[in-house]
């Protein structure tokens, strides 16, 4: 087999994109925040453009593929504009409206602090007048012998006068939003804000009455959608947002102006509702592509009709320009970090191998930079553990070690608990036993024992397709097309027959359809008799003539099988150019490609006849559809300890 971590676009030799350089300090970092985008091209012009003619903009795509990162610059791109301050001033006619003033930025501070130097002014002179006044009374009752009454009737009076009379706080402006010393736009990440962060929101006053109470312009509460006035105003998952926020957010929008009122109706804040507050904000909205199914409707419509719609790459083609940019994405990392040392040669190739293989993608580069930024991280981590002056692609490998997910740390154990329950087999051969491969989350392999037993039908009437597993509803509907293959293959009668699949070990259920081979050898080999090699996996798809087709995740199943002793792996051969094993397992397993479902068994099954069925598929004219929606992903939840 060729070494499969040799890629069509460049050798290894040529990991740097033609760059001769000793460290990523070699490398220039540009200033600007935009230009600091790898591999999203076409977003970054969208979002330039956006910024020019402020328009609202939603990114969808996988995370860490440069979202937030976009909506940051964004706010950098904005037009000059003169930013400004907002006051919430008290109405003395009517004291849950407060009113609202709108200044230069930096004027109202100005503002605020005379109003308080005024009210101080005011408080100073009341308190000199209730003390001499209080001072006149006791001296008065000292010279009519009547000292106790007097100072009785001081206390009394000086209580009063000290609830009654007007509190200079109720004039004194409270200070909304704030742009003093600020030259650029805003930047406000709302992500999961609940309403009151988002639309802004009154506090609740315990004390409303009696002259205790807080004047109600100082509880209001500025939102992110106020904060955000002339700047940008990002949500992430904004799906997660209830409908009547959204509905709130797409008033702010079209209005760009937003009164506050108290968000919750039990509280004395449900009471106040002030004057319009400006909210002339640009609205950058992300998430994964489910986010569209919990948007509302017309908060997505005004986006695309006053905006743009953008779907974030998760890979780009593995060329020299591209693999510069990965390496000045390691030298931005280093730099962004600021507590790490920075990357020799060797270590950036490292990081570039690492960009390859978890594209999942043959000619292809990974934009999942989020995830390879932590690797960086944990690699210089190592580096400055061991007082190194740079990090060395030892330290990247030590950190490939450390540095694994959640799904991949399970999987291994999973994988542990599986041989020592004998779970799999690894030797021998059975009947209707394969060994079908799976992945975790994204980036873990795991083993899928599917067995198939012939037996005869419980129903009188017709033979049934029964398979276990906490199958998903798509691969039951999928597996139900298995009778189709019997007698195709066959020209046997099924009716006096039942089929049972079971998928083992499947706690939480099975989705996509990798294990589609899987299937159809399993049942094959039960319906003819004919052994399963066990020390062969096999993942792939069917087409409705049989062809095998591409599945994803090749990388991690054909490591996982290796890391389970299985010998070798029949994987599709148009998934060649996307593996990129470990070196460590190039030596322990055979890969081998097909193309059909007559090369699978071949490979897989063993006996002499295996032929005869393998002859009879080939007269077939065309072979049944087992794209069975099966087992690409097992939830990560599911690995509990075998009972």
């Amino acid at each position: 087999m060729a070494d499969t971590n040799d890629n069509d676009s460049g050798s290894t030799d040529d990991l740097l994109g033609g760059l001769e350089i000793e460290s990523t300090a070699d490398i220039q970092v540009p200033e600007n925040l935009i230009d600091q985008v790898i591999g999203q091209e076409h977003a970054v012009e969208v979002v330039k453009k956006a910024a020019t003619q402020r328009r609202h903009v939603m990114m969808l795509g996988t995370p860490g593929t440069g979202k937030s990162m976009l909506a940051k610059a964004m706010a950098d791109l904005l037009p000059k504009e003169e930013l400004q301050d907002v006051l919430v001033y008290n109405n003395p006619e009517d004291n849950n409206t407060p009113k609202i003033r709108v200044v230069p930025a930096g004027k109202g501070k100005e503002i605020v602090d005379a109003h308080k130097l005024e009210a101080r002014k005011r408080m100073q002179a009341r308190n000199m007048f209730i003390m001499i006044f209080v001072f006149g009374i006791i001296i008065y009752s000292l010279y009519t012998g009547m000292l106790i009454w007097g100072i009785i009737a001081a206390v009394l009076i000086f209580m009063v006068m000290r609830q009654f009379m007007p509190k200079e706080e109720a004039y004194i402006p409270k200070l909304l939003v704030s742009n003093a010393g600020k030259e650029k736009a805003a930047y406000v990440d709302a992500t999961g804000a609940h309403a009151g962060s988002l639309l802004g929101d009154v506090r609740h006053d315990p004390f409303q009455s009696g002259g205790l109470e807080t004047p109600a312009h100082d509880r209001v509460e500025g939102g992110a959608i106020h904060k955000a006035h002339k700047g940008v105003l990002f949500i992430d998952e904004i799906n997660t947002l209830g409908l009547e926020s959204q509905q709130n957010l797409l008033t702010a929008l079209q209005e760009k102006e937003f009164s506050i009122t108290g968000q919750s109706e039990r509280s004395s804040g449900a009471m106040v509702k002030t004057e319009p507050v400006p909210c002339d904000f640009t609205m950058v909205t992300a998430g994964n592509l489910d986010a569209l199914r919990g948007m509302h409707p017309a908060l997505r419509s005004r986006i695309k009709g006053y905006g743009y719609e953008v779907y974030m790459s998760d890979t780009i083609p593995d060329n020299v320009d591209n693999r510069q940019k990965l390496v000045r994405f390691v030298a931005q990392e280093v730099i962004r970090d600021g507590k790490i040392p920075h990357f020799d040669s060797s270590a950036t190739k490292e990081i570039i191998l690492e960009a390859r293989r978890r594209a999942g993608r043959k000619g292809h580069l990974t934009l999942k930079l989020r995830d390879l930024g932590g690797l960086v991280r944990v690699a210089g981590d190592i580096a400055h553990s061991e007082n190194a002056d740079m990090t060395l692609a030892e330290h990247v490998l030590k950190a490939k070690s450390i540095a694994r997910s959640v799904e991949q740390q399970l999987a291994d154990q999973y994988l542990e608990r599986r041989k020592d329950y004998k779970m799999f087999e690894q030797e021998g051969s059975q009947v209707g036993r394969v060994n079908g491969l799976a992945v975790m989350g994204s980036d873990s392999g795991i083993m899928l024992p599917i067995m198939a037993e012939v037996t005869p039908a419980q129903s009188s009437s017709e033979g049934r397709i029964i398979a276990t597993g906490m199958l998903k509803k798509i691969a039951r509907e999928a597996v139900d097309n298995v009778s189709a293959l019997i007698k195709k293959v066959s020209g046997k009668d099924t009716r006096s027959m039942d089929v049972h699949i079971q998928f083992i070990g499947t706690y939480e259920g099975v989705e996509g359809d990798s294990a589609s081979i899987s299937i159809a050898t399993a049942v094959l080999s039960a319906f003819e008799n004919i052994p399963v090699d066990q020390s062969v996996a096999m993942t792939g798809s069917l087409s409705v003539r049989g062809d095998v087709l591409p599945v994803g995740g090749v990388t991690y199943k054909i490591e996982a099988a290796a890391q389970a002793g299985i010998k070798t792996v029949i994987i599709p051969r148009s998934n060649m150019g996307d593996v990129m094993i470990e070196d460590e397992y190039k030596d322990k397993i055979e890969i081998v490609p097909v193309s059909n479902i007559t090369e699978v068994l071949d490979k897989s099954l063993i006996g002499p006849e295996k032929k005869k069925l393998i002859k009879t598929i080939k007269k077939s004219y065309a072979f049944p559809k087992l794209n069975l929606g099966l087992t690409d992903n097992i939830p990560v939840s599911s690995v509990p300890a075998p009972q």
